[in-house]
């Protein structure tokens, strides 16, 4: 019963975004911290309704005078940046997962997100951003993430671990919303609940768990679902802190990751776009 009703208001809300799909602009590639060259699936110029928005944005600098880990110096428009960790395999698995798992046609391709590039961001109702304990938004940037979540879209993030981690993700994100209130998501929000019940969660370990068997990284031991709420109690930014889902998604096919860490980082992925669709 639960699938079914999911199914009936994703396809009502799909009816209502079908404008914004219409309007969404083609493909496009960066070269990655990870992957240079990884293959395009033959149906990547298909329209689809929906796709996996890669947020882009600036790297944090930090106060000894040097770019913190995996910023560069490098021109983060141009890919080779902390944005860009996971990309474009992780998107792409995740894309591949929605299609497998639902009844959402995903295109097969991730779609990159610049927010000083006019009005993309407002053609891609669900953005997802990596590794924010190295970014750092510019007032304008803020502004315009803040303008496109009261307009409707929904902000995911995730891969940042520990104190000094959240302390240079929350200077930005206050910036997006200085006077809305971060707060953990309770195990009752419809988010846990739009296509898997998941009340049981545990921490996602990124890929050096293969390595160190750690399942924690820069002290941060303790997972944490957290999120911003709008006025009437949708949440509009999600944030897995402590965990990597990225990483879930991007080894989903390698042997030596443990399934049940990517069968749940699937889940939370699937979950929260049917909640951003639905919502």
């Amino acid at each position: 019963m639960r699938t079914r009703t999911v199914f009936v208001a994703i396809a009502a809300s799909l009816s209502l975004l079908s404008c914004i799909y219409a309007f969404q602009r083609p493909f496009r590639e960066y070269p990655g911290r990870e992957y240079s060259n990884f293959p395009i699936p033959p149906d990547y110029m298909d329209k689809a309704e929906w796709v996996f928005a890669r947020l882009m944005y600036p790297p944090a600098y930090n106060m000894r005078g040097g770019w913190r880990r995996g910023g560069g110096g490098a021109d983060w428009t141009q890919g080779y940046s902390s944005w860009t960790t996971d990309y474009p395999r992780s998107d792409r698995h995740l894309s591949a997962a929605v299609r497998r798992l639902t009844r959402v046609h995903a295109r097969s391709v991730e779609q990159p997100v610049n927010l000083d590039d006019g009005d993309e961001v407002y053609n891609w109702p669900w953005l997802y951003a990596v590794e924010v304990g190295h970014w750092q938004l510019t007032p304008e940037q803020a502004a315009k993430l803040r303008d496109y979540i009261l307009r409707g879209g929904i902000f995911m993030c995730d891969d940042f671990h520990g104190e000094q981690e959240w302390e240079i993700f929350e200077a930005s994100m206050k910036r997006v919303f200085p006077d809305r209130p971060i707060s953990d998501i309770p195990d009752s929000d419809a988010i846990f609940h739009t296509l898997y019940d998941l009340e049981s969660r545990y921490q996602v370990p990124g890929a050096q768990f293969i390595r160190s068997g750690s399942m924690s990284e820069y002290g941060g031991v303790i997972p944490r679902w957290r999120g911003i709420y709008d006025d009437k109690g949708r949440l509009v930014i999600a944030i897995c802190h402590n965990m990597d889902l990225g990483d879930s998604w991007e080894h989903a096919d390698n042997p030596e990751y443990p399934e049940k860490f990517s069968s749940l980082g699937m889940r939370i992925g699937v979950n929260y776009i049917i909640y951003a669709m639905t919502h």
